[in-house]
């Protein structure tokens, strides 16, 4: 009988070191320098004049089950009321996991199957960063993890509309929060 419980007590403790080692979903970028944006990653556009460079993105620990992904940068500091959506990107296939510096941007690759979603700006792909002068704003990259190969989205989704999308078919995301001033 004691040992009975030893074994179960040994596999209870093997079961939740297991758990606790588990491979944590994050992201994270090689683009930022010290968690800032550089100006490659800022706008050619309303007074900035950067590349408008997408940032590299990478992620791993994506959570078991993962057919694809949404990958987005969001500056929720911009003086609109409601934050603004500088990449909002959709059907990103489940074996990938990175976008290279550029991809989202003019002339730029992405993997095949992507959908680029309408983002602030009106335009699909990528905006960088223009906060006011003398400002500084924090840009959150995310990248959902979904348990479906496809969001089937209509050629007007908006990024709240994908945002409601996503809820539905989550298996869990990571976040990365750069900051950008000039």
């Amino acid at each position: 009988m004691k040992k009975s419980f030893l074994v179960a007590g040994i596999l209870a403790l093997s079961l939740a070191a297991g758990i606790t080692q588990a491979q944590e979903f994050k992201v994270q970028s090689s683009s930022p320098l010290n968690g800032h944006l550089q100006q490659a990653q800022f706008a050619n556009a309303f007074g900035c004049n950067g590349k408008n460079l997408s940032p590299q993105i990478s992620w791993s620990g994506a959570p078991q089950g993962t057919k694809s992904y949404v990958v987005t940068m969001y500056d929720p500091d911009a003086p609109t009321g409601s934050g603004w959506w500088h990449w909002v990107l959709a059907n990103v296939p489940g074996n990938v996991n990175e976008l290279k510096e550029g991809a989202g941007s003019s002339g730029g690759k992405l993997p095949a199957g992507t959908l680029e979603v309408k983002g602030d700006s009106g335009m699909p792909g990528y905006l960088g960063a223009c906060p006011p002068e003398g400002q500084t704003h924090n840009f959150l990259i995310t990248v959902n993890a979904l348990k479906v190969d496809k969001l089937e989205l209509p050629p007007t989704a908006t990024p709240a509309m994908l945002g409601f999308m996503v809820l539905g078919s989550s298996l869990g995301k990571a976040t990365l929060t750069v900051q950008g001033n000039r």
